[in-house]
């Protein structure tokens, strides 16, 4: 069975909430559809109810709220004035966000225990969608940042028999420092253990191995490494190891030999976002892998951001993750 397959599957086993705000989007709708269809989640849309059937009548059984006439809006504005004030946010324009923005009417549902998670991003830039998430739901208790992570997908993979591997970050933290890039990886373990039910096997990628080239940028993924073995004694972390060496278990007996990790990586966590960004979209392109993200960690609460480009069933792939990250967080 493929990941997503196992993902859908695992979501359909208890509903959860998930907030879709970008209801003027037709493939959000279409998406909605078919969650709700096939009980992935149980998505709850934020828009205009009329303006919502008349793109696609098969909703009219979804939950569908308007903050332009809702009763929940006034109470939620108050609150998000409470949060924002000391920022300057006026009552007036508390008010006015909420019934504009509907990334801010979502994460105040989410603040408010009214739902669970969030999946938007399909027609708003990364940093519209997750702003109102980070003023809002704000990072998890002793996580310093909010990244992302692709679960890729690779068929006929020489290395895996499943192809499945987790590369982060790829799409949010630009250049980490040697502390983010040890809180990338940690969170990385959790995502990849979370939605696998497998061990993280942890490579902290380099252009050097274990000491065989000299930059201040090795340096950097070296002592990265060092903060996570610290910080974490129970997983299994190594680096610095170039890529072959991290999956190939032929050119690790020869570079790594006594690596526990060398060989046998399925968390590959890349020393900035140019390297994510681009190794991501390489296996995607060249190996024809599927490439389910960006995912977000170490939110309070699981909040997605999709890309501009994603189809249907990219929507509906993350959504059965989002779901499935609510039931992990709901039962840890």
């Amino acid at each position: 069975m493929k990941f997503i397959e196992k993902i859908k599957k695992q979501a359909q086993e208890e509903l959860v909430k998930i907030v879709l705000p970008e209801t003027m989007d037709e493939r959000i709708l279409k998406a909605a559809e078919t969650t709700f269809k096939e009980n992935i989640a149980e998505p709850i849309l934020i828009g205009n109810k009329d303006e919502i059937l008349i793109k696609n009548k098969n909703l009219a059984h979804c939950k569908i709220i308007n903050p332009e006439t809702s009763e929940l809006t006034s109470s939620l504005a108050k609150e998000l004035f409470e949060l924002r004030k000391n920022k300057g946010m006026t009552k007036e324009e508390a008010l006015n966000l909420l019934k504009t923005d509907y990334m801010y009417f979502a994460c105040m549902m989410v603040k408010n225990n009214l739902a669970d998670g969030i999946v938007g991003g399909a027609c708003h830039s990364t940093a519209n969608t997750l702003r109102p998430a980070l003023q809002i739901i704000k990072t998890m208790p002793n996580v310093s940042l909010v990244s992302t992570f692709f679960m890729m997908e690779i068929p006929n993979c020489s290395y895996k028999e499943d192809g499945l591997y987790l590369f982060s970050d790829c799409g949010l933290v630009q250049n980490p420092t040697k502390e983010e890039l040890a809180d990338i990886a940690l969170s990385s373990i959790k995502s990849f253990e979370n939605l696998t039910n497998e061990t993280a096997i942890t490579a902290m990628l380099s252009h050097s191995t274990l000491n065989s080239a000299q930059h201040e940028m090795v340096t950097k993924v070296r002592e990265a490494t060092k903060i996570a073995k610290e910080k974490n004694k129970d997983d299994l972390i190594d680096g610095e190891l170039q890529l072959d060496a991290a999956i190939d278990e032929e050119v690790a007996r020869l570079k790594a030999p006594n690596s526990p990790v060398a060989g046998k990586a399925n968390v590959l966590i890349f020393p900035n976002l140019d390297a994510g960004n681009i190794g991501y979209k390489l296996v995607q392109r060249f190996a024809h892998a599927n490439a389910y993200g960006p995912i977000t960690q170490g939110m309070n609460a699981p909040i997605n951001d999709l890309s501009r480009g994603c189809t249907i069933n990219d929507i509906i792939g993350t959504i059965a993750i989002t779901a499935v990250q609510v039931q992990n967080k709901k039962h840890k």
